[in-house]
């Protein structure tokens, strides 16, 4: 019999060779997935534990930011006031023939009753030292306030009447437990005296804290106890109005006319560039053009409302654009095709379809655009809105400020109740950012259609 040939061809033989050898690398690509699958599942777990450490550090950065500025700024919403038992003699406003006349009431003397029923409670007190401490506690506007009620009511004139007025702010900081009076005496704006005094005021009920409406109806002024925020809210209002009654229509027509008319070649892609490179440009460039155009090229008056609210408007205008734009995009095609299937003009099918359905996203640009004016205020100190106002301006062409610009001036004040003053003004710009925003969510939940 003869033997097999060694290198004849063995059909089942092969099969079986190729069959282990693809089993082999099978396995091998198998285990290899699975070692790489063990990898992937640990880096994904890697980057959501970087991303829940990073929300976690932001949320206490952002938690340690509003504790700082509530715990500071919370004592300026309440103010420490006096009551006096206070006589203003007709002879104090009498003119000099005896008769008492409206400028013989604006003119008189006022500080000298107010001064005298302070001496009234402390007759131990002699020294004109000792009298100029103990006249501190007063503040310097309550003279003005004293001129006020007597122009109101000349019948007070002769009678004793009870006067509350704020005290100084040295002492109002004390009355919060903002003084250490364990320091050396040297070292505190209050002596040791005047604290006694202060604290016998207490003991007599005449001493009381209420809420602080200075606040909310003063104007700025040198005096922390008299200061307020009235004037730049005033001035924030005038701004932003000037500011959108200019870019609301200015964008929403260029967006129009970027989006549905205009041609597309290379002037519109350049002008389409320059738009969202001007939306990155830092506000201040904005504050120089202002400066430089309005102020001293048109004369406009340095430091009014609608100097500010044309530099604003210059500044929100691509904001407000791109979001228009993307409302505009964000309206169906079928919705222009139908229109002009019906036999709708062009403009038509714009004002009457398109617009309607994107104006929800436009007037949600705009209120982000809004917010992020009224939080500026480097452009605003290039026009001079830095100045020091105290009216309350009464249009948009009377000098004024704005919140963010008089918060600036507040933390540049050397006295201590200004810091109180500094964080209450950030509480309440914050309180109005927050509205804003909310509206502009509301707004878009509200209205915004899904196609």
């Amino acid at each position: 019999m003869a033997s097999p040939n060694p290198n004849a061809y063995d059909p089942a033989a092969a099969a079986a060779a190729e069959g282990t050898a693809v089993s082999t690398r099978t396995r091998t690509t198998a285990d290899i997935v699975n070692a790489g699958l063990k990898g992937r599942y640990r880096a994904e777990k890697r980057f959501r534990m970087y991303g829940v450490i990073a929300i976690a550090a932001a949320l206490m950065m952002v938690t340690t930011l509003f504790v700082s500025i509530v715990s500071k700024g919370y004592t300026a919403f309440a103010i420490t006031s006096i009551s006096l038992p206070v006589t203003v003699e007709r002879d104090l406003v009498a003119n000099a023939e005896g008769e008492i006349t409206d400028r013989s009431i604006a003119f008189a003397n006022y500080a000298a009753p107010l001064r005298a029923a302070l001496e009234a409670q402390f007759p131990e007190v002699e020294s004109r030292s000792e009298r100029r401490a103990l006249y501190e506690i007063l503040s310097d506007g309550a003279s003005f306030q004293l001129q006020r009620m007597i122009e109101e009511n000349p019948d007070l004139i002769g009678r004793e009447f009870t006067m509350t007025s704020p005290v100084s702010s040295d002492f109002d900081v004390l009355n919060k437990g903002q003084i250490d009076l364990t320091v050396p005496e040297n070292m505190r704006r209050v002596s040791d005296a005047q604290a006694g005094w202060f604290e016998a005021l207490q003991e007599r009920g005449l001493i009381e804290t209420t809420f602080n409406t200075n606040l909310f109806t003063n104007g700025d002024s040198r005096q922390p106890e008299l200061a307020g925020i009235w004037g730049a809210v005033v001035g924030s209002f005038y701004t932003l109005m000037v500011t959108l009654l200019l870019s609301f229509p200015i964008g929403v027509a260029a967006a129009v006319y970027l989006e549905e008319f205009a041609p597309k070649n290379k002037w519109t892609d350049l002008i389409e560039v320059n738009i969202n490179n001007l939306a990155a440009v830092p506000s201040i460039v904005f504050g120089l053009l202002g400066l430089a155009v309005f102020l001293q090229v048109f004369g406009l008056p340095r430091s009014a409302p609608v100097v500010g609210g044309l530099v604003l408007t210059l500044m929100t205008l691509p904001t407000i654009i791109i979001a228009s734009r993307a409302a505009l995009k964000s309206v169906p095609p079928s919705i222009r095709e139908a229109a002009l299937g019906v036999g709708a003009s062009k403009l038509q099918m714009i004002t009457h379809h398109v617009l309607p359905l994107a104006m929800p996203g436009m007037l949600t640009g705009t209120i982000i655009g809004m917010a992020q004016a009224l939080g500026e205020t480097a452009p605003l100190l290039m026009i001079g809105m830095v100045a020091f106002v105290v009216d309350i301006p009464g249009g948009p062409m009377d000098p004024a400020t704005v919140l963010p610009v008089q918060i600036y001036l507040w933390a540049d004040s050397p006295e201590r109740a200004f810091v109180a003053k500094t964080s209450a003004a950030i509480m309440v710009l914050l309180a109005f950012l927050v509205f804003m925003n909310a509206a502009a969510v509301l707004l878009r939940k509200k209205f915004e259609r899904r196609w």
